[in-house]
């Protein structure tokens, strides 16, 4: 039993006592309500400890931050050898401009094409011609390894991996929306720190579970940060507003014309309506613990599987939508719906099957459960939590951290 539940006068009996039934010992009300209590005050802390443990690992160091700019700065040299990409910029979006990457997520990069004043809108043909291009400079300067070619994603994408810093790389072309998404989940993420460290752990505890891979049918890393995002929403009481308070249009449809004026417009409108509401004094204040809201994420997911047959996910509004309903939606196709508040109508759970779907909502129950259970550790609940290569390191950095206190 840790120090915390010694702090909190939790007895080592008492795990068992709760565990074996303590009615069944004939004891009065207010002292079994007095042990639950304690319990779940033990089962808290401990989580919450794990959790604090399982950030100081995967948060990135300033050397994470500078490895990536290095690759950044190297891929400029490869675009500034191919002719059809004369003055065509490259530009970081996703994890690592949200800063909601962790220490060895992947890098997302934009050749952004030279178009004057005006937003470039390059055509699927030319975006996969300029992506061969890019990939036979790529072969030929070397440094870069497992080069695969996807054309036919909704997105055309160049995946790699850097040799010398062994970051992964997804390049695609002209992905201002991809760029605006990342700056938006930024801006969401100062609103409360809680959201940064949560969507880290959700996707820690997906990669553990198996479920934050597109490529095998479940879900991507964003569709993720939009379900903290629904969670933050609909807790009682909410953290997060609804995303239309923050921007009322669709981004994705009002990027065109002078590209600056549009950032810019954007930025200005999402800055003001954020001040807003953080500066409302008639809102409840959510003072929720990391572990309570993690603990009541896993609980609100546990029958994602039954509910997505008939409503899905609206960020935009922060609400539950009923499908048939939405005409937005039909016909249905996807076995979830989480809409895409940025780019609306746009499914961005729609890589996950609907096999993978019972094997999704399997996983929020069966992990509520187990942090809920009285009967853990820290080896329990990292199993449960980070995937297992990431077990040693977590309990190296506990010990070290003991040893430093020590």
């Amino acid at each position: 039993m840790s120090d915390g539940a010694q702090s909190l006068g939790v007895k080592p009996g008492c795990i068992q006592l709760c565990q074996t039934g303590v009615q069944g010992l004939g004891m009065k009300p207010v002292l079994l309500i007095g042990i639950r209590n304690k319990m779940s005050a033990y089962i808290t802390l401990e989580l919450e400890h794990t959790l604090k443990e399982i950030l100081q690992v995967v948060k990135p160091q300033q050397g994470d931050r500078s490895t990536r700019l290095q690759v950044i700065n190297e891929l400029q040299g490869v675009v500034e050898s191919v002719e059809s990409l004369r003055g065509a910029t490259v530009e970081p979006f996703g994890s690592f401009v949200s800063n909601l990457f962790t220490r060895w997520g992947d890098l997302d990069i934009s050749i952004d094409l030279p178009n004057g004043a005006y937003i470039s809108s390059a055509g699927k043909k030319r975006k996969q011609n300029l992506l061969v291009d890019f990939q036979k400079a790529l072969r030929k300067m070397g440094g870069w390894r497992r080069i695969k070619y996807i054309p036919n994603a909704r997105v055309p994408i160049l995946k790699f991996e850097s040799s010398r810093q062994s970051i992964s790389c997804d390049v695609s072309i002209d992905n201002l929306q991809g760029q605006m998404k990342s700056k938006l989940l930024f801006w969401i993420s100062e609103i409360d720190e809680r959201f940064h460290d949560m969507v880290l752990l959700v996707k820690e505890w997906a990669k553990a579970h198996d479920i934050n891979n597109p490529k095998s049918g479940t879900f991507n890393s964003y569709s993720l940060s939009l379900l903290v995002i629904f969670h933050f929403q609909t807790c009682e009481p909410a953290i997060l507003p609804p995303l239309r308070d923050i921007y009322t249009g669709n981004v994705a449809d009002d990027l065109q014309g002078v590209r600056a004026n549009v950032e810019r417009h954007i930025a200005e409108t999402c800055a003001a309506n954020i001040v807003r509401f953080r500066q409302n004094r008639s809102r409840k204040v959510n003072r929720s613990s990391l572990s309570e809201l993690f603990r009541s994420f896993l609980a609100k997911f546990s029958n994602i599987g039954l509910r997505a047959s008939e409503q899905g996910i609206c960020p935009y509004t922060g609400k539950w939508e009923f499908i048939r309903s939405n005409m937005r939606w039909l016909p249905k196709t996807y076995a979830i719906f989480i809409e895409d508040p940025f780019e609306q109508p746009e499914n961005s759970a729609r890589t996950v099957s609907m096999g993978n779907l019972t094997r999704i909502s399997e996983a929020f129950e069966r992990s509520h459960l187990r942090l809920s259970s009285a009967d853990q550790n820290q080896g329990s609940l990292l199993a449960t939590l980070v995937p297992p290569q990431e077990h040693a390191h977590t309990l190296t950095n506990t010990a070290s951290i003991s040893e430093h206190e020590a």
